[in-house]
């Protein structure tokens, strides 16, 4: 059944949706990127106008915050369990980043049993807390995520929302819509709010990793990050990188915006 609105209810309405000004601030909030401590780090971060960064450790590690930035603290694996960095990341904010990809042997490199045998500390925090943020697969019945997601229900334990990395080795104008269909799927698994923490366009199918052009890339990141404010379930999403120091996906080189960091200088 149809219910017509009374004109009480319009105003109502009208008071409380939120203006177009609030609408683009909180599509602007979400964007991030992720930092190492590089020369030009510093002027990098202030000038890209990212709401939010992290660095994969518990505090700063020396990069300095600009005025109205969030820094975003993660315990990165099994061995940064400890009283120490759960009182550094605590003393950071209020949200906390799980595990970094514990399904690579090259990162965190962890079984879903581990990190749930961990998941308490993190937990105990009382933080915003984010799953562990898988390398790949997050969608699949079965996979590393979803086997702790599962575990985690079981044993009762909190998580907040999922953190997800992509990279997409197809250059071409459809590589928005991989990326939109990946965070599509998982959402639809898990039902949870999604943080993309890393994504770029890299081509890991060959040795060494293919990468696009500047101006291919420049053309996805304007389009990505239209998408992903688009994307209502989207709540944060972080380039990979901010400096090419760390990726040739990099984007300044030193203190200088690159084409792709002029682009996503200008998202939100």
């Amino acid at each position: 059944m149809v219910r017509k609105l009374t004109s009480t209810a319009l105003v109502l309405l009208a008071t409380f949706a939120p203006s177009p000004a609030a609408t683009a601030e909180l599509a602007a909030s979400k964007k991030g990127v992720s930092v190492n401590t590089v020369a030009g780090v510093n002027e990098a971060l202030r000038d890209v106008r990212a709401s939010w960064f992290y660095n994969w450790a518990s505090d700063p590690q020396g990069v300095a915050k600009p005025a109205g930035t969030e820094f975003v603290p993660m315990i990165w694996g099994a061995g940064s369990v400890t009283p120490q960095n759960l009182a550094t990341a605590k003393a950071q904010g209020s949200t906390l980043l799980g595990f970094n990809e514990p399904d690579m042997s090259g990162q965190a490199n962890m079984t879903v049993e581990r990190a749930l045998s961990l998941w308490p500390q993190l937990q105990g925090t009382g933080m915003r807390l984010g799953a562990p943020a898988v390398a790949f697969g997050g969608d699949r019945a079965g996979g590393w995520l979803d086997r702790f997601m599962s575990g985690a229900a079981a044993q009762g334990r909190r998580v907040d929302f999922i953190p997800l990395h992509w990279y997409g080795g197809d250059f071409s104008a459809a590589a928005v819509g991989h990326l939109r269909g990946y965070l599509q799927a998982v959402h639809d698994r898990y039902r949870k709010p999604i943080w993309l923490t890393e994504y770029a366009l890299t081509d890991f199918t060959q040795n060494p990793p293919r990468y696009p052009s500047q101006e291919q890339q420049a053309a996805f990141v304007t389009d990505s990050t239209a998408m992903l404010r688009g994307l209502p379930f989207v709540e944060r999403y972080s380039w990979f990188t901010l400096s090419t120091k760390t990726a040739p996906t990099g984007l300044y080189d030193g203190t200088r915006a690159n084409r792709s960091g002029v682009a996503y200088r200008a998202a939100g």
